[in-house]
Parts: C-alpha cells; structure tokens; sequence
C-alpha cells in the first residue's frame, strides 16, 4: 500500500474544457453535455439529443446524426470527438461469458466480462490500469498500477459490449446490470466512476435503475461516505477476513482504514441510502486461510445489524498465486453457518474460468508505474 499514496481525485470530470484537443463527448454525463453545448453557443437540449444518438443508437458520426443542423454537426466534427477503446482481443467461454481485451490510446490494456444468467445480463467493468492496493489473492493486483481510467474509457467499455452483444442477435444477451468490480479500486477514481455512473442511469443513455448498478471497494473509507452523499445505488465491499490481522494480510487497505471504521462507514452509507437498501459483501474463500468455522462465527458477529447480501466466491486460481480453493464441503459448511443465523448468503458460481474471465484473474496488459517487484511465488501463511 505505501507504492501508491491512497488518494481520492478530486478533479470533476463533467467539466468541459474547450480547446486545441477534441472534447471527447462519449465521457460528458447529460450536465457536462450541456455544459459543452452552452460554451459553444447552443441550446441546453442538444445534450439529450446527442446521448440518444450515442449511447441508445451507438451512432459515433456526427453527420448522421440527422436532428441536428447541418451547421452544428459541421461544428462538433471539427471541435469534438467520440472516441471509443480498441478491442484487442474478443474471447467467449464454454458458458457463454464474453470478455474482451481493451487497447487504450496509451497503450496499455484492461479487460471488461459480460456474464449471462437466466434472469440478468451483466456487464464488469475496470475503473483503473491496475489496481494500487495489491491484494494478494488478486491477479489484477499482481500486475501493478498505471493510471486510472477517464470516464470516456469507462463508458465505453458498456458502450463497446452493447454494440457487440447486439451483434449477437442472440436472445437474453443484454446488458441488464453493471458492476465496477474489474481492474482497480472504483473509489480511488472517484470523480470519473461516479459520471460514468451517472451516464449508465441515465434515461437517455443506458437507463439502468439504480439497483442495477453496483460500485465495489475493497474499503476506502472517505470516498465511501462521499458516495453516499452523491449517489443512490449499490454497494459491494470486497471484505475477505473476518479480522484485522488476517485482512492486513489479505487486503493492505485495511491497515488504513480498519475493520471498525469500515463497518461503521457501512452502516453511515446505509443510513443514507432508502429503507431496501443492503451492502453485497465480497468473500474470496480461501483453503486453510479464511474458510474455517470460527472465522464465519466471527462474521456474523463483525456484520450484525447491517443489511446484509454475503457473496461467496471460492477463490479462482492463476499461476503463482500461492493459494488454493476451498472443497465443496468446506464452502458448503461456512454457507451454512451464516445461513442459519439469518443472513442472505450466496455461493457466487465460477464463470469465464476458461478464458480468465472470473473473479480475481483479470489482469490486462500494463505499464506498472507502481514499482511493485515482489515476489509471490513463494508459499504465503505456511502453506506447502
């Protein structure tokens, strides 16, 4: 955690700023188009116009977009852009999970996965170039820290996976839902999440209900109570340990922002978001390490009196990883102990494992700017 300063930027990213560079139009939340159409002289309601055209239609040119003069869309192509991430690489599983490799204009690359269920098409999506807090069960945290991502390039990521499982043509492959749970910590790129987020509800872009969309965080504490105040929506906590000593080891964040003040940020988010609203909490399982009987006790114990959503992932393996997943009884067991004492528990099945699509193995292709050398071949808790 001490390679990159825990920071939460502060630089609002609806402000539009007209000048020698194009304004890239695909990242401008409905304020900041209009905001743009006013500095340049028009009227308000061409932001609406013009987010029907891009993210409902998926039209990038702006001389069709017909409803605006001919004048107009002569001006936005000589002053502005939609520019969109570059698709590297388009894999699909056996399970039908579809990810993709995205080049951004630097370089480097993320990753973004659509999941198909029976009742919900979700879309994961990265908010960083890496991640800065290196979990140590996490493959995206292996790979180091770049930069984070602008809104544009979060917004594309749905806007590119829309177009492409329209393509499909093929029945409930629909994006219903959007997690922020792929490369990076979300609240540590807090401005550019939170328009994305903004262009994802709204009625004239993606029109996801604010129960579809779901930010994660491994638990930085400020940025969270900073969400609650600006947006109604979900959250998830990526918790791990049922400890301090053992999640110091598991998610370094902790050491900042520990158990106690992470739960008591929960519940001041929940206090301000309405009365159905519940936190989703993340649990990698990991064998011999957090799977055992008394460290479920001591969840139940930890999360008392928050709304609870408990996510059981059985940890996914990647190469070097020095941990290993739990059995089936062993998940099995812990399930049932938080099961019965009345909280919801979920035991998150592994899709996209063939392609590296699941939880924990998104990892990209980036130039770390972290300088994060360690070595993770070695066994980790004694483990042989």
């Amino acid at each position: 955690m001490n390679e990159i300063q825990l920071q939460i930027e502060e630089n609002p990213a609806s402000t539009v700023v007209i000048g020698t560079h194009p304004t890239n139009l695909l990242g401008l939340d409905r304020a900041g188009l209009e905001d743009f159409f006013e500095a340049i002289g028009e009227k308000k309601f061409r932001a609406t116009q013009v987010m029907k055209w891009i993210h409902q239609l998926g039209v990038v040119d702006f001389q069709a977009m017909n409803n605006l003069s001919k004048s107009l869309r002569n001006q936005l192509t000589e002053s502005s852009c939609i520019q969109n991430l570059e698709v590297s690489k388009d894999l699909l599983s056996t399970d039908g999970t579809r990810k993709w490799l995205l080049k951004l204009s630097d370089g480097n690359h993320i990753e973004a996965v659509f999941i198909p269920e029976e009742d919900r098409g979700t879309l994961c999506v990265s908010s960083q170039v890496g991640c800065a807090l290196d979990c140590s069960f996490c493959s995206t945290g292996r790979q180091g820290f770049n930069r984070n991502l602008t809104a544009a390039e979060i917004i594309s990521q749905v806007w590119l996976a829309s177009q492409l499982l329209d393509e499909e043509k093929k029945p409930g492959r629909k994006i219903t839902n959007v997690v922020l749970m792929g490369m990076g910590e979300p609240l540590l790129n807090f401005d550019n999440v939170v328009n994305a987020v903004r262009i994802m509800m709204d009625d004239f872009a993606y029109g996801l209900s604010k129960r579809r969309v779901t930010v994660s965080t491994a638990g930085v504490v400020p940025a969270m109570d900073r969400l609650g105040d600006t947006l109604d929506m979900r959250l998830a906590v990526s918790l791990h340990a049922s400890n301090d000593t053992l999640r110091n080891d598991l998610v370094p964040v902790n050491k900042k922002y520990p158990l106690k003040e992470l739960m008591a940020a929960c519940r001041r988010f929940i206090d301000k978001q309405n009365s159905r609203s519940r936190i989703t909490f993340e649990y990698v399982m990991l064998e011999g390490i957090n799977d055992q009987p008394e460290q479920a006790r001591e969840l139940i114990s930890l999360l008392r009196g928050i709304p609870t959503l408990m996510n059981l992932i059985p940890f996914n393996p990647f190469e070097d990883s020095g941990y290993r997943t739990p059995s089936k009884n062993a998940v099995s067991r812990f399930r049932s102990i938080l099961h019965d004492s009345g909280m919801t528990t979920v035991v998150r099945k592994t899709r996209g494992e063939d392609i590296d699509a699941a939880c924990g193995q998104l990892a990209g292709k980036i130039q770390d700017k972290s300088r994060r050398h360690r070595r993770f071949s070695e066994p980790r808790f004694g483990m042989e």
